[in-house]
């Protein structure tokens, strides 16, 4: 079993406190976040961005093993996540996460490409563990030849 930390640090209260955020491995250290990075353009980070991040690296990776499997070792995978945030009444909730992949894959057939990315979608760890919706797109390159 494994088990990754992050620490998130806040001082003040409501719009007026700002925060940081540092992941254990320290790939990001005391990064600020706040009201106005997650509602506003403020530089910086919230939840929303490192749940997108968290969700396209682990489906990326989930595909890229799955193609693995099925014989491919060259290709380039590209995933946009986007993670929308929406009131509920006095609370807020993260009600999808929407994955965007741009696939140049040769030597895979564009069915069997977007079957694997479906149960990519549905069974890589971070998509067990949102509860949310969770859209899958697809979109396919030619590689380009030297």
């Amino acid at each position: 079993m494994t088990t990754r930390t992050a620490t998130a640090r806040y001082e003040g209260m409501g719009k007026e406190g700002r925060g940081s955020i540092t992941t254990g491995s320290g790939g990001v250290q005391n990064q600020h976040y706040g009201f106005g990075t997650r509602f506003g353009n403020e530089p910086g980070t919230n939840p929303e961005e490192l749940i997108a991040a968290a969700h396209a690296g682990c489906f990326t990776m989930a595909l890229s093993f799955a193609l693995s499997k099925e014989g491919v070792t060259e290709g380039t995978l590209e995933t946009k996540a986007s993670t929308t945030i929406e009131q509920e009444g006095d609370s807020f909730r993260i009600t999808r996460s929407d994955l965007d992949l741009t696939a140049q894959v040769p030597g895979i057939e564009d069915g069997r490409l977007r079957q694997l990315a479906e149960d990519a979608k549905a069974n890589c760890p971070v998509s067990k563990l949102l509860n949310s919706e969770i859209k899958l797109t697809v979109r396919t390159e030619v590689p380009e030849t030297a």
